[in-house]
């Protein structure tokens, strides 16, 4: 949090502060973190605002007044009573960047770690991978000395900014980046999206883990990654009854 003004309630739009609840309290149900080791966030970008995880709160007491409101434009908190994830200025960055994000996750999830510690990406090693992402789940280089003194934790949005050229579209394609020697950061159009593609993210950094221990192998075809993940995302897709998943 920047500055210690007072906090002033501000009115989100209807659901997204249960939203958030939600996808934080599923982290630890579907293994994505080991205490209090993640967070999520969701946006309202009319409003002007994104709602977070409280810094420290564990997941089995974590309840909806205990989330956190914070201005997109300069990081201050307008409503909430505890400090805001120390990873807030991280979210803050990616969604001043990609317009395209409604949720970000961050999570210390054991395999996509491994990657991250290894300064290796994620490789597109099978369908399962392109389904979800269009390439490679990328790491970024290490931060800077001064990086890492000032402005650390939005620094860590600006690598993920860096890596990615700016470029919403590939924010779009490959939503999931690595922190090289931290872990994975995720995002989508809400914060429920982002949830799911952390689950995945592990999921196929697990996947891989596996595959590369068997031996080295050759990419797979890509006119077969390009069809599993044409047929999930684009304007041709087919995957999913779209009624159903709107009226969920």
């Amino acid at each position: 949090m920047r500055g210690e003004e007072r906090p002033v309630t501000v009115r989100v739009r209807d659901g997204l502060r249960q939203e958030v609840l939600n996808a934080n309290l599923a982290i630890p149900q579907v293994g994505l973190a080991t205490l209090t080791w993640g967070n999520v966030s969701g946006v309202d970008r009319e409003a002007g605002v994104f709602v977070i995880k409280p810094s420290g709160v564990p997941y089995e007491d974590l309840a909806l007044g205990h989330l956190v409101t914070v201005r997109l434009s300069d990081g201050k908190v307008v409503d909430g009573d505890l400090r805001p994830s120390t990873d807030t200025e991280t979210h803050r960055c990616l969604y001043l960047a990609f317009p395209s994000i409604g949720g970000v996750t961050h999570t210390h999830s054991t395999h996509a770690v491994a990657f991250a510690q290894a300064h290796r990406d994620i490789p597109v090693l099978g369908t399962t991978h392109a389904d979800t992402f269009n390439g490679p789940i990328p790491v970024t280089p290490d931060l800077t000395p001064q990086q890492c003194a000032t402005d650390y934790e939005y620094n860590t949005g600006q690598v993920i900014v860096d890596l990615l050229d700016s470029d919403d579209r590939k924010a779009i394609e490959v939503p999931a980046a690595l922190v090289a020697n931290h872990g994975p950061f995720t995002w989508g159009v809400s914060a429920r999206k982002s949830l799911e593609h952390a689950i995945i993210c592990e999921a196929v950094a697990d996947i891989a883990l596996h595959t590369l221990s068997l031996s080295p192998t050759t990419p797979p075809p890509p006119h077969l990654l390009h069809r599993h993940y044409t047929r999930k995302h684009g304007p041709d897709a087919y995957y999913g009854n779209p009624e159903r998943a709107a009226s969920m």
